[in-house]
């Protein structure tokens, strides 16, 4: 397979819901780089440090930051309080000065976390033209989370790859890829130490279905 012409965007349904886990085993499985353009809050550490410590292959190369703010709040917020506003602008100019593809770039939070006084994540996904990989964390309430951001991306004519899945509470997997005709692509099961070997065990795992719905999606083919 070749690499993917567009970048792949990695979103989900919300907050805490797994997507640096599942941006680690995508960019493993795709030897693909990887970028989070805006990082809000790093006491514990920024995504692509931890990203950095669980990656095996040797082409993986991590971009640093358009913003990094120190408070753990949504965007606009942690930017506010550091007297800044995040300009879509400036993201997109270091975007293009990354000539490396595949590249995996994890959003924060859902689609429609604020970027500023005007701009949410779906905007920057625009902007960028990516390739969006949903994730979505089995617990109660993710049915309705779910469909929701699959209505969003298909109002705003968004590239949708599919669903990646994770956590271990009951299972709406199939039922979410048939209520929001996007295919469901894996399953990351629950795991308590995310090592660097479950990183490679799991990239390993998906890395078949996630180059097939990449290229599905690259040639708009219909998901059977």
């Amino acid at each position: 397979m070749k690499d993917p012409i567009h970048p792949i965007f990695i979103t989900g349904i919300g907050t805490g819901i797994g997507k640096t886990l599942v941006a680690a085993v995508v960019t493993e499985a795709l030897e693909a780089a990887y970028w989070k353009p805006v990082q809000a809050g790093y006491e514990d550490g920024t995504d692509s440090e931890w990203i950095g410590e669980r990656i095996n292959h040797p082409k993986g190369r991590l971009f640093p930051e358009a913003y990094k703010l120190s408070v753990a709040a949504s965007p606009h917020i942690a930017a506010r309080q550091e007297g800044v506003v995040i300009d879509l602008n400036r993201i997109v100019r270091q975007f293009e000065s990354i000539k490396t593809r595949p590249l995996v770039i994890e959003g924060a939070g859902g689609l429609f976390v604020p970027l500023n006084d005007r701009q949410f994540m779906i905007d920057l996904i625009l902007q960028l033209d990516a390739t969006v990989l949903l994730v979505s964390r089995n617990y109660l309430g993710s049915i309705n989370h779910s469909l929701l951001t699959a209505a969003a991306c298909r109002r705003q004519g968004l590239r949708v790859a599919g669903w990646i899945f994770n956590d271990q509470y009951m299972r709406y997997e199939q039922e979410i890829a048939q209520w929001s005709g996007l295919p469901a692509i894996a399953s990351i099961p629950f795991e308590g130490d995310l090592s660097r070997d479950f990183i490679r065990e799991q990239a390993a795992r998906i890395r078949p279905a996630l180059q097939e719905a990449l290229k599905a999606q690259s040639l708009n083919l219909p998901y059977l």
